[in-house]
């Protein structure tokens, strides 16, 4: 009977090894509310059942709404930010010490379909990288395990930073010399 029950574990532990989602998640977060992450930051509005005698407009993706006219400005605004600023179009916008930066980020040019290129390289990766068999069935997060090797020390380049005399900003203390807090 003890060997029965050991194919049958090893079965079920195959089926679920073997099956994947479409794109793999390396993030396994529960959410503890019964709705989106977004309901919880902005401000809802009621909802108003338009007129039908007028003819309604044509639905755009990203674009404003009866209900919401102005949903970007609203959210950054919900966030503390400055709903003004979202208007701004044109390269004469970008800040005024992020100039530089931007025209030193295109000097080789910009690819027209960067976001598909990015997301398909990076679904290649996660499945790459999905988690062993143990971490998948009890779905626990590998996402920084993953990434772990593009991260970035903060701590170490600010040091390199000011040894090379920039002058930088103030990073938080370095949990591995100055201990948990």
């Amino acid at each position: 009977m003890d060997s029965k029950a050991a194919v049958a574990l090893i079965a079920l532990l195959a089926v679920t090894a073997c099956g994947s989602k479409k794109a793999p998640g390396l993030m396994n977060i529960r959410s503890t509310t019964s709705g989106p992450d977004e309901f919880a930051i902005l401000p809802g509005k009621p909802l108003q059942s338009p007129d039908f005698s007028t003819a309604l407009p044509s639905p755009t993706p990203g674009g404003t709404n009866l209900i919401d006219p102005t949903p970007k400005a609203d959210a950054i605004a919900a966030l503390g930010g400055n709903p003004a600023r979202v208007n701004r179009t044109g390269a004469g916008n970008i800040g005024r010490g992020d100039g530089s930066v931007v025209n030193h980020a295109r000097r080789f040019g910009a690819s027209a379909n960067i976001r598909q290129t990015l997301a398909a390289e990076d679904l290649e990766f996660r499945r790459k990288n999905k988690g062993k068999l143990l971490e998948r069935l009890f779905s626990l997060t590998v996402y920084f395990s993953a990434y772990e090797k593009m991260s970035l020390n903060q701590h170490r380049e600010l040091a390199r930073f000011r040894r090379l005399g920039v002058k930088t900003p103030s990073a938080p203390p370095d949990p591995e010399v100055y201990g948990q807090q």
